[in-house]
Order: structure tokens, then C-alpha cells, then sequence
């Protein structure tokens, strides 16, 4: 797993916390959240299971950190490709692409991501949890915020016809996370030929004239 994707600013170098986020990525993609046992995380890891609670209350909290982390990064990864895009269009064909330049772990992680979306309706009993699961709530609405933005911009300049940005930006976001439900690392499909079969997709979906 790449560490960096999993990794904040007040992980020290001691720390353990990043290591443990790449064990449960590995261990909730191989067997779903449901089926992995606390305990095989930290034997991943080559730690205790006592010693997660140093960093983790439960196994919810570490999946909900997951999820937090994995929209922290789509949320950098959309800036930093369409910075210093001239046009709309350009700008959304490089978020596309940004969407699916990952590793597999990464991949797994969206996957993970979007098999435990639900777990981010219902409020947390526990205070930590629920820290987590507000964090990822305010990334879901940035994420989406990111993309209407772009397609307001695009139609601003009159690049792209005039409809509901956000309707537009939601069913982009469908389109692009629908992906991870099917798509498998060790698969058939290569997934640069996706994002570029995804990106045109998305530009015509944004656009063309309706019929």
C-alpha cells in the first residue's frame, strides 16, 4: 500500500497508524469489513491486538479513517490535476484521469470506499467514530462541490450547455465511483484504457447537445 496515501501530517515516524490503515485496506478488500477479524489486522501488522487500540478504538473507526483518507486524496488528486487546465473540458478530461491513476491498493480502497458508503448515514455512538464519519460526510460534499464548480465553469464560458450543474456533478460522481463495484486489479481490463474510455464518456455526457 502506498503509505503516503494513508499518512497525515501529525503521523510521526514511530507510528504505526499508517501501517495498520494498509493491513485493514488489504484484509477488508481480500474478506469485506465484515469478515475481517480485528485480530488478523494486527497480525498483519506483527503487532498485538491490545496495540490497536492505541491508534484505533475499533474496527469501524479504522474502517471509517479509511474512508476518510481515500476521499482526502480524490479531493487533492481533482486540484492538482485540473490546476492549470486552460478550458473546462481539458479540466475534466484530467480529473477523469486523475480518478483512476492509482495503485492497486489504492483501487482497493475506493472499493472499499464505495461498498461502506451507508456506514456514513446514521450518527455514531462513539465520539471518535463519529469524528470520522462527520470528516468523510464534509469530503463527500467537497468532492461533489469540486465537480460543480468545473461544470459551472465550463458553462460560464460556454463550453458546455446550460443544465443543472449538480445534477450533472452527481451523476458524473456515479458514472466515475460505479467503476470501483466491478473493476479488479488482476482483471482483464487495464485501467488506463478505462480512464480514457471514462473520460470520453464523461465529456460527452457533459458536453454534447442533448438529441
Amino acid at each position: 500500500m502506498s503509505i503516503a496515501a494513508l499518512t497525515e501530517v501529525d503521523d510521526g515516524p514511530r507510528s504505526k497508524r499508517p501501517a495498520i490503515l494498509a493491513a485493514a485496506v488489504e484484509c477488508f478488500g481480500e474478506t469485506g469489513y465484515e469478515g475481517t477479524k480485528w485480530s488478523a489486522v494486527a497480525g498483519r501488522v506483527g503487532i498485538g491486538q491490545t496495540a490497536l487500540y492505541h491508534y484505533f478504538e475499533s474496527k469501524a473507526h479504522c474502517l471509517l479513517t479509511v474512508m476518510r483518507l481515500g476521499l482526502r486524496n480524490s479531493d487533492v488528486a481533482f486540484h492538482a490535476a485540473t490546476a492549470d487546465a486552460p478550458t473546462a473540458l481539458a479540466a475534466l478530461r484530467a480529473a477523469v484521469g486523475a480518478a483512476y491513476a492509482l495503485s492497486p491498493q489504492e483501487v482497493q480502497q475506493n472499493r472499499i470506499l464505495v461498498a461502506n458508503i451507508g456506514l456514513l448515514a446514521a450518527a455514531r455512538s462513539s465520539e471518535r467514530e463519529e469524528t470520522e464519519r462527520l470528516a468523510s460526510r464534509e469530503l463527500v460534499a467537497r468532492v461533489e462541490r469540486n465537480w460543480v464548480e468545473l461544470l459551472e465553469r465550463g458553462i460560464r464560458a460556454g463550453e458546455f450547455p446550460d443544465r443543472d450543474p449538480v445534477i450533472m456533478a452527481r451523476s458524473l460522481l456515479g458514472l466515475l465511483t460505479g467503476v470501483w463495484r466491478w473493476y479488479r486489479p488482476d482483471g482483464a481490463l487495464d485501467l488506463d484504457d478505462i480512464a480514457t474510455y471514462m473520460a470520453g464518456c464523461a465529456a460527452r455526457m457533459v458536453a454534447a447537445d442533448e438529441p
